[in-house]
Parts: structure tokens; C-alpha cells; sequence
């Protein structure tokens, strides 16, 4: 004769079963998703504040040897740094200065260690100035000095 009320309420009983399990799963997928993409934003954010230098230079006496102006860069960071010129772009009153005019004095710079940036004396004209090393994961710093 057909279904009985309680049939009927079994087939609903059990469809909902079945929808709140396919929607159960896919919040699982979601937060898991969103859980790994955190963590991933937050390693970088890390690597990121790990990461810092700071050009200590006299701003009113920059040394120079051999056809270069000698910067002195600190690690203020918790972590080694990778000095080359694939790891840093050097920008002197906005204007980036090409690979081959410059060069640090070390592959890398350990916690707390300074390491010297060579930039070649035709970059930088007499005057007043401003230097930006930008390193790696973005992070820069700005020096004004005076030639």
C-alpha cells in the first residue's frame, strides 16, 4: 500500500544523515585547507622577522678602496643571511645598480657579524644620497649618506 508515516520518516531520517555527512566532509576539507595555508603564511612571516640587516655606515664618511665605496652591513637578524647578487638588489637614489658593480665581501653574513658591500665608485657621483639594499624575502633597509 505504499509507505507508512514512519517510512517516510526514515527516507528523510536517513537523507539528512547522508547530507550532513557530505557536508561534514567538506568543512573538514576547508579548515584543513585553511589550517595548512596558515601555517605556511606564518613560517614565511617567520623567516621574514628573522631576517634583518642594517647598513651602519658614517653617513658623512663613506671609506673607499680600489674604485669602490665600502658599505658595512650588519646582521640584526636570528639567522644567517646569504650575501650575493642573486640574494640582494642594491638601489643608489632609486636607480638599481647592475650585478657587476657590485659585490659583498662574503657569500654570507652570520648573527651579529658585519659583512662589506663593494659598490663601484662610477655608480655614485659627489653629493648627497640615498642607498637601498633590498635582500632576501623583501626585507630593506635605507641609508642617506653624503659623497
Amino acid at each position: 500500500m505504499g509507505f507508512s508515516l514512519t517510512g517516510t520518516h526514515i527516507v528523510f531520517f536517513i537523507a539528512a544523515v547522508i547530507v550532513a555527512g557530505a557536508v561534514s566532509g567538506i568543512f573538514t576539507a576547508v579548515t584543513m585547507d585553511i589550517s595548512k595555508s596558515l601555517t605556511e603564511k606564518c613560517d614565511r612571516l617567520k623567516d621574514k622577522l628573522d631576517t634583518d640587516f642594517e647598513i651602519i655606515n658614517d653617513p658623512e664618511n663613506i671609506p673607499i678602496s680600489a674604485g669602490y665605496y665600502l658599505f658595512y652591513v650588519k646582521n640584526i637578524g636570528d639567522k644567517k643571511i646569504e650575501t650575493t647578487n642573486d640574494t640582494f638588489q642594491v638601489f643608489v637614489d632609486g636607480n638599481i645598480i647592475g650585478k657587476s658593480n657590485y659585490y659583498f665581501s662574503s657569500n654570507y653574513v652570520l648573527q651579529s657579524d658585519v659583512v662589506t658591500l663593494y659598490i663601484s665608485s662610477t655608480e655614485i657621483t659627489s653629493g648627497n644620497h640615498k642607498l637601498k639594499l633590498v635582500g632576501p624575502r623583501g626585507v630593506y633597509d635605507e641609508f642617506n649618506f653624503e659623497i
